[in-house]
Formats: structure tokens, C-alpha cells, sequence
């Protein structure tokens, strides 16, 4: 494995790694990856939820949602990192794969696909990159199709 060299590098692996730790719910990871600053809020935006604010409220979050989840997979598409200063910004779409409930107990349910985009800040910290926002949003697939659909039905 080759080794980051520049800051847009040094930003892409801190942002697979906040994914990885969430693929393996790992709290402790995840921990060590959202900034803890006393000056700075992070804040918070699940797809669905409300902003949440403050460090102990984000990571507590995430391991309510890594405690429920079986499994979870992201493939992370159309990423871009721009970096200006000690500041990043990372967008992509979270091409989510996740087991929904099984029926039966100690097996998988079926597996669920979702898109959500997101939008990651980082903060330099010291030689490394700490997570200080994500916000996901929901993608409505096909909803431009049914939007044509309806338009060529009505003559329009």
C-alpha cells in the first residue's frame, strides 16, 4: 500500500476509513476519527434525522445505528475532495448495501440497497484529518422518470 502524500490523499483515506469503521462497527474507531475539539461543534445529518449537534451526540448515534444494523456495506461512487487550508470537503454517493431483519433468528434478512449523498468536512488536525460534519440525504430514485412518464400521458 502506497502512502498518502498529499493533503486530497491524506482526506480520501480518513474518509474511507469513517465507512470502514462503519462497515465493521467499530465504535472505538469511529471515536478516534470525528474531531474532538472543545472550541469546534461537530454536528451530524443521517438521512432522515434531524441535525445533531455536539461530539457525544453524533457518536452516540452511530453506535445506536452500528448496534441495530447486521450488515452494512458502502460503495462509495462520484467522490470529490477539494481542500482549501486546514478545511476539506468531501462529496460522494453512498451506494449503501445493509441485511434488513430476518425472519429467522441468527440468519440475514434480505438485503436492502440505498443511495444517499453525503457531504464529509474534515478539520486538519496536527499531520492527520478528523470528520467535523456528514450530511446524507436520501436519493429518490426514478423519480425523474415518472416525472417524464406523467408529462408524455397527459399530452403535455
Amino acid at each position: 500500500m502506497s502512502t498518502a502524500r498529499t493533503d486530497a490523499e491524506r482526506v480520501e483515506l480518513a474518509n474511507t476509513a469513517l465507512y470502514e469503521a462503519m462497515e465493521r462497527g467499530d465504535t472505538a474507531a469511529m471515536d478516534r476519527l470525528w474531531l474532538d475539539d472543545s472550541g469546534t461543534e461537530v454536528s451530524c445529518v443521517h438521512p432522515g434525522w434531524p441535525v445533531l449537534r455536539g461530539r457525544s451526540e453524533v457518536l452516540r448515534s452511530y453506535a445506536l445505528i452500528m448496534a441495530s444494523t447486521d450488515y452494512i456495506q458502502f460503495f462509495l461512487t462520484d467522490v470529490e475532495i477539494e481542500v482549501v487550508g486546514d478545511t476539506a470537503l468531501v462529496t460522494c454517493t453512498e451506494n449503501i448495501l445493509s441485511g434488513a431483519p430476518s425472519e429467522t433468528e441468527g440468519e440475514l434478512g434480505p438485503l436492502v440497497g440505498q443511495l444517499v449523498v453525503a457531504t464529509n468536512v474534515f478539520r486538519r488536525v496536527g499531520d492527520g484529518w478528523k470528520v467535523w460534519s456528514h450530511h446524507g440525504s436520501p436519493v429518490l430514485a426514478g423519480r425523474e422518470d415518472e416525472e417524464e412518464d406523467d408529462s408524455s400521458e397527459s399530452g403535455a
